[in-house]
């Protein structure tokens, strides 16, 4: 796996390939777990030697990973963890894959060193534009701080909202998407 440093990137934008979710396992964080757990079932997660990860299903994807007509979306979008808000993108406080100079980004006066998975199919390379700059990389530094839950560029354009009553009474899901 190559990570390319955010300079070099002139776009991302989530093309729902679902890549992501079939070819990497997703960490959870003890209150990702517990949210998982109260909502879906203990039976959705799996524990390593020292880490919890959701649980994948039989074709090595995660078990939240739904295809409409080659629209992969996340069941988790109104709880994703924080692994997966980031995917593609990875912040550190000191450089980890080289090429310090162009993976460098200051939030306030904070230095961050931002790099991108170059598996994802959504990376444009190239100069950064200005709504990647100064959005979308921002808005990925804010989730990674925990100053940010929501996502408004991080995610992708069709979006999965469940409505957790009509879940409980009757069993049944509705997906709208917005496109």
């Amino acid at each position: 796996m190559l990570f390319v440093p955010w300079k070099y990137i002139a776009n991302w934008e989530c093309v729902t390939c679902g890549k992501c979710c079939r070819a990497y396992s997703v960490v959870l964080n003890f209150q990702e777990w517990l949210k998982i757990v109260r909502n879906y079932g203990v039976d959705k997660t799996i524990a390593g030697i020292d880490k919890i990860f959701i649980k994948r299903k039989s074709d090595g994807s995660c078990i939240f990973l739904g295809n409409i007509s080659n629209l992969h979306f996340c069941g988790l979008q109104h709880m994703k963890p924080k692994a997966c808000k980031l995917w593609p993108f990875k912040i550190f406080s000191k450089p980890k894959y080289g090429y310090a100079n162009e993976a460098v980004y200051y939030y306030g006066k904070r230095r961050f060193f931002v790099y991108a998975d170059s598996n994802c199919t959504g990376l444009t390379l190239g100069r950064p534009s200005w709504e990647f700059t100064y959005q979308t990389v921002r808005e990925f530094v804010e989730i990674a701080l925990g100053l940010c839950n929501k996502q408004r560029k991080t995610t992708s354009n069709v979006a999965l909202i469940e409505y957790p009553n009509v879940l409980e009474n009757l069993k049944i899901r509705k997906y709208y998407f917005r496109l």
